[in-house]
């Protein structure tokens, strides 16, 4: 598994290879006419990805192979491949250490797939945003032709889709509860989260000769044994005639869960022990604290490693000054990747976020604990922005999964370690949390300094219950960082959604709109919020819905894009939407899973469409709520029945 040669010759392009042409150019393959050699010639790697190529550290088919091109190894990209057969994967060759393979940034059927199931006609990830560049399932079916192609090279698989279905998961596509990745997959090794220390961890103890069947123990990873094997914790059967090492007790540090078989049924039973392991995977997500987790799935087991450790601020810096281009390969020519347009002039500040929000697939992706860039390597990516092409001195956001969590942690390393609980701020902040948002100011204030910077706009979702802690951050938000709209996510007002959903109280979002109107005059800019509401979240009701409504039409609220809940596997919500419990509490939970039942909820968001009025009339009579059919002032449509309610409204007396 050694990938020892001589040093290879300088690069010629500034971009990592994405065809076999790019890999001859560098002496990585041999041109046509002259003999492999095994000294010189070969990849380390193929880097299968469902995403287009883009040399960008917010895209991970750019940073893991960044990141291991810095340890001299050679890595050639295989973006968007075609599926069908494995004509594709054989074009670099055999990798002479591993396969590594991403669905990309989205899982594939989110990506492919609308809330309604229809397939999508865009891809904000491919080249010239066209879709059907990449398979339903793609982590899966990349898996498979990489075996077909050569299955005797080591198959590690990682991204978002592998780390939220590591483990049994419902999936909303299929409607079904479907095994660990891993086993569909084939693959040697799961890397779940953000996957370098665990990548780089796997790949040094491979180049030193280990097998990737005696890779077991690395944090962050997860395997399938069969039966004739065992997991790193079972050292050894003690006797023959005795039971198989899952019939006993699991030993210190080790926690069974459910299995396959008790819960991929659709009957009450099955569901209830879903929600049971459910409930045990989102608990423990404390690397310090986690332990193995385990589970069964036939004759497989899949375990589970506990999560990696958080990167340090100087590991985060690394990361993010590898020699990235900051553009898509120029093989894609004048087609744009609409998702590299949305951050090619934003800065990631930091990862990680402590809120738990159980609709969100960052707390078992990034991980709750925020890991945060120093200053210094901030203000010289925000420098190094006059090399992107169309940028025009405006950064369009500077943030993370959260705009507001900069340098924000655990004040107690003695609580941080054994810790279990899901969220730092629901349902209320937690005593030990540190909430001081003037690292965060101060960052922006610089950034604001930058020569070549006119303008640093905020466009990640701001924690409102942790800004309405220090007015002085929304003074400087409103004063400086607004183009006159800020997004933020109240979610909903229903207290019991609101509460399912991990997400703080109407009252919050209100009182940050009162603070943010009046920053705002204060610094006399005219402002606006943009709130950002769900439908149809597992424990909403009609009634939930119609509250919402309410409030809209209270706040003068018109939203003109409403999200109908899309179930993701290995979230929380989704466990709620399948199984009807709360994995947390596993109390019963209202879930509203009829198409027109959904069509209610989503046109009580937007009560004021004309061709939405039958549904809304319909919805409120459903929850008791008449008087709000009518021509008052607090009537939210009209009493009449008619489709057109614009043609068919009843005509003023003379």
């Amino acid at each position: 598994m050694s990938s020892r040669r001589s040093p290879p010759p300088a690069p010629s392009s500034a971009f990592l290879p994405l065809t076999p042409e790019e890999c001859v150019t560098r002496a990585w393959l041999p041109r046509v006419g002259e003999a492999f050699d095994a000294h010189r010639h070969g990849v380390d790697f193929v880097f299968v990805s469902g995403d287009a190529y883009v040399d960008h550290p917010s895209f991970a088919n750019a940073v893991i192979p960044r990141l291991l091109e810095g340890k001299g190894l050679r890595v050639a990209i295989l973006s968007q491949p075609s599926w069908h057969d494995a004509s594709a994967f054989r074009a670099f060759g055999k990798p002479r250490v591993a396969w590594l393979v991403s669905a990309g940034n989205l899982d594939s059927m989110l990506n492919n797939y609308t809330a309604a199931k229809r397939r999508r006609s865009d891809d904000q990830y491919a080249p010239g945003g066209h879709g059907g560049l990449r398979p339903d399932y793609a982590t899966v079916v990349y898996a498979q032709r990489c075996r077909e192609a050569h299955k005797d090279v080591p198959l590690i698989i990682g991204g978002v889709e592998a780390s939220m279905r590591r483990l049994a998961h419902f999936d909303y596509w299929s409607e079904s509860v479907r095994r660990a990745i891993v086993l569909d997959a084939r693959a040697d090794l799961l890397v779940y989260g953000m996957g370098e220390r665990p990548l780089l961890a796997v790949v040094e103890r491979l180049q030193r000769g280990e097998r990737i069947e005696h890779i077991r123990d690395v944090p962050g990873t997860a395997y399938a044994v069969g039966k004739k094997t065992l997991p790193h914790f079972v050292a050894t059967e003690s006797h023959s005639d005795e039971a198989p090492w899952w019939m006993r007790a699991p030993p210190a540090g080790v926690v069974a869960l459910p299995s396959y078989g008790e819960l991929h049924g659709d009957d009450a039973v099955s569901k209830r022990a879903f929600a049971v392991a459910q409930g045990i995977f989102h608990r423990e997500q404390n690397p310090d604290a986690s332990p193995v987790l385990y589970q069964r799935h036939g004759d497989f087991t899949v375990v589970v490693n506990p999560p990696q450790q958080p990167l340090s601020t100087q590991e985060l810096d690394a990361i993010f000054e590898l020699p990235f281009q900051k553009a898509p390969h120029p093989g894609y020519g004048a087609r744009v990747v609409p998702a590299f347009e949305m951050v090619k002039a934003s800065i990631t500040i930091m990862r990680g976020c402590f809120g738990g929000c159980t609709f969100c697939a960052i707390t078992e992706h990034q991980g709750k604990r925020v890991q945060s860039r120093s200053e210094a390597s901030v203000l010289r990516e925000i420098a190094d922005l006059s090399r992107v092409p169309g940028y025009t001195g405006v950064l369009s956001d500077l943030g993370g999964p959260t705009a507001n969590m900069y340098r924000m942690r655990c004040t107690s390393p003695a609580a941080e370690q054994v810790c279990r609980r899901p969220s730092c701020v629901q349902p209320s902040i937690c005593a030990h949390l540190g909430t001081d948002q003037a690292p965060l100011t101060q960052l922006m204030r610089k950034a604001r300094a930058v020569p070549g910077v006119r303008k640093v706009l905020i466009a990640s979702g701001v924690r409102m219950d942790l800004a309405v802690r220090d007015q002085r951050y929304i003074d400087e938000l409103a004063a400086h960082h607004v183009g006159g709209h800020l997004k933020v996510a109240p979610e909903h007002v229903d207290e019991s959604t609101l509460a399912l959903m991990k997400k703080p109280k109407p009252a919050v979002y209100l009182d940050f709109a009162e603070r943010f109107a009046r920053a705002s005059q204060a610094a006399g800019k005219e402002q606006y919020l943009v709130p950002y509401f769900v439908s149809s979240h597992p424990g909403c009701d009609v009634d939930g819905a119609v509250a919402l409504a309410e409030m809209l039409k209270a706040q003068h609220l018109r939203p003109q894009q409403v999200q109908d809940f899309i179930p993701t596997p290995g979230t929380p919500a989704t466990c709620m939407w399948w199984s009807g419990f709360d994995p947390a509490t596993m109390r019963p939970v209202f879930v509203e899973k009829s198409a027109r039942g959904k069509r209610k909820q989503r046109a009580l968001l937007q009560y004021w469409l004309p061709d939405n009025a039958p549904l809304v009339r319909e919805a409120l009579r459903e929850a008791g709520r008449a008087d709000l059919i009518g021509h008052g002032s607090h009537a939210l449509v009209p009493g009449w029945d008619r489709v057109d309610d614009t043609r068919f409204a009843p005509r003023k007396r003379r």
